[in-house]
């Protein structure tokens, strides 16, 4: 027996040696693709939208990028909707929601992060932020007010729109399938690496929203196999009052605008919902 022992002793050592290296391998390609991971960039049609007045703007940041962004006025006594949006989003992709909101007679600024559509740059945490302020700012210098100003962040643009919301006063503050940190999803996806070790971008919304003093809107459907439901649940748990949260039962990651999420944003804002037939965007 003991003769075999020299054999079994090399093929476990063999075993192993074969186990890190796959292991470093995958944490390795993750560390190194985690931002094209992270920012899922699409090429951006710009296909125009009929009916809508979209001003297709620019904003200057103050480090040197320009963001391309759409802007829709409301009508007078409305707010704006200063909206942000998911990781693999197009201003065009958010054609259902400009509808919807120019119909009800809000206005909205739609931002396309630096790197994304036809804005500059590279996206990064800090970037990322960096053109949430400057979109909010651009919104001030048009002379809306701290009231006039709904910000709504869907997905990963959730990140941005806690960010901006612990950092400048609003009206309200709604949060779409939002996540307690990126690397908390992260973390879940791929738990056998140590994220919060190697993860760059982080967007810890969970400490972002202890800042936020305005009321809060969550909407999160149970279904959402991209940002578990639990993690909405447990950002509305840490967060201020006055706070609502709505669950969209059935509803996936990306089907709240369809299953009747802005009836309840108009609401919880105080207005009352525009007559709206769903079944129009089934139309060819």
């Amino acid at each position: 027996m003991n003769r075999y022992l020299p054999i079994l002793r090399r093929i476990l050592i063999s075993l192993v040696v074969v186990v890190a290296t796959a292991y470093g391998g995958i944490v390795g390609y993750l560390y190194f693709a985690q931002r094209s991971l992270l920012y899922s960039i699409q090429p951006e049609p710009n296909q125009p939208i009929p009916g809508l007045k979209i001003q297709d703007l620019r904003i200057k940041t103050p480090d040197g990028e320009t963001l391309q962004a759409w802007y829709e006025p409301p009508q007078p006594g409305q707010p704006v909707i200063l909206f942000f949006h998911g990781q693999g989003s197009t201003l065009t992709i958010g054609k259902w929601r400009y509808v919807r909101m120019h119909k009800q007679g809000v206005g909205y600024l739609a931002l396309a992060y630096r790197g994304y559509s036809h804005s500059t740059g590279k996206p990064t945490e800090k970037g990322l932020f960096t053109d949430g302020l400057a979109a909010y700012d651009w919104l001030r210098q048009q002379g809306f007010k701290d009231a006039d100003i709904v910000i709504h962040g869907h997905s990963l643009g959730s990140g941005v729109a806690t960010y901006v919301a612990s950092q400048r006063p609003a009206r309200a503050l709604v949060l779409e399938a939002p996540f307690t940190a990126v690397s908390d999803v992260a973390q879940e996806r791929y738990p056998f690496v140590p994220v919060s070790m190697l993860m760059t971008d982080q967007f810890h919304s969970r400490t972002y929203i202890r800042d936020v003093h305005m009321p809060l809107l969550i909407a999160h459907g149970d279904r959402d196999s991209v940002v578990p439901f639990h993690q909405g649940q447990k950002l509305f748990s840490l967060a201020n009052e006055p706070k609502t949260f709505v669950h969209m039962k059935g509803s996936e990651h990306n089907t709240l605008t369809r299953d009747g999420l802005y009836p309840h944003i108009w609401k919880f804002i105080g207005l009352p919902p525009a007559d709206y037939d769903p079944a129009m965007e089934s139309a060819p």
